[in-house]
């Protein structure tokens, strides 16, 4: 079974706030406004693939925001399995009621972001949102929506601050994107230390070279069965990101260089990652809220 870890839709790049959505109008960024985050264009990606995560965000130092109520109509009509993951800031005042109402709507984790959200992972509010989160046996995963704003505070998105968490909470499970990246040898070793916290590869999928070390050192340390598949779409698709993935040890070829196993390539793609987070295979119409109507920007 291959299910994308982390994919994302939007009304308008505005729902992403107010820095994202700067740098995405610029020149370099015309890639993220070409593709357009519309539902239908994520169920079409998706026929490579047996399902996805699709991450709803919350930011109130952005004014951003992708509600959880509209994301959990769109799962509820799409025609392939789709997984709600809900979009928490653990600054807002109300987090822990719009955790319990995102879980009555059928999500079945939680998506956070601590260098725009402007929290260190071990603040007390969060702290009070992973003990929550642990008790629900929902997971956390730790992903980006866009390009790093400069009010961004990167100091929060070490994953080395991860461990303190992980050491308090032990039955939480915790999902790294991009292997924490630019930190990836900080989360690769946080990854060796709790078995509880993992990595998905959104984000380097799209830059091969950097993919290419970071699998390369993960093997070496034994923690590449940690790792999980993502595309992080739009940014690139599932059907590209697994071609990547599959045709990474070109790098190697005719050097000295070291490979990858083809076997632990395929075990990434097709991982189960619904039995390793200990979430129901229902996907689709697990999510029974009514849809909701947002204006485009």
């Amino acid at each position: 079974m291959t299910i994308d870890l982390q994919t994302r839709i939007w009304p308008s790049i505005d729902h992403l706030g107010r820095e994202t959505a700067a740098l995405l109008r610029q020149e370099h960024a015309s890639r993220w406004i070409r593709e357009s985050a519309e539902p239908e264009q994520l169920i079409s990606a998706l026929e490579c693939v047996d399902g996805a995560f699709v991450h709803a965000y919350c930011c109130l130092r952005q004014d951003a925001c992708i509600p959880n109520e509209w994301v959990a109509g769109v799962i509820r009509k799409s025609p392939v399995p789709l997984y709600g993951i809900a979009g928490i800031d653990p600054m807002s005042p109300d987090c822990l009621d719009e955790l319990e109402r995102a879980v009555e709507m059928g999500f079945v984790g939680v998506s956070v972001c601590p260098s725009d959200q402007g929290f260190h992972p071990t603040h007390s509010a969060a702290m009070r949102l992973w003990e929550r989160c642990e008790a629900m046996s929902l997971p956390v995963l730790v992903a980006r929506p866009g390009p790093l704003g400069p009010g961004a505070v990167l100091d929060f998105d070490r994953p080395l601050a991860w461990d303190e968490v992980a050491r308090t909470h032990p039955k939480l499970s915790i999902v790294l994107s991009g292997i924490g990246s630019p930190w990836i040898d900080e989360a690769l070793a946080v990854i060796g230390k709790h078995t509880h916290v993992h990595a998905d590869l959104a984000g380097l999928v799209e830059r091969p070279w950097q993919l290419f070390n970071s699998l390369l050192s993960a093997n070496a340390l034994n923690v590449i069965d940690r790792l999980f598949f993502a595309s992080g779409w739009p940014v690139e698709t599932p059907a590209k990101a697994i071609e990547t993935i599959y045709s990474i040890n070109a790098f190697a070829h005719s050097t000295q260089l070291p490979s990858i196993p083809r076997p632990r390539l395929r075990a990434i793609i097709e991982r189960d990652v619904l039995e390793e987070l200990s979430i129901p295979a229902t996907g689709g119409s697990s999510a029974v809220a009514p849809s909701v109507t947002i204006r485009s920007t």
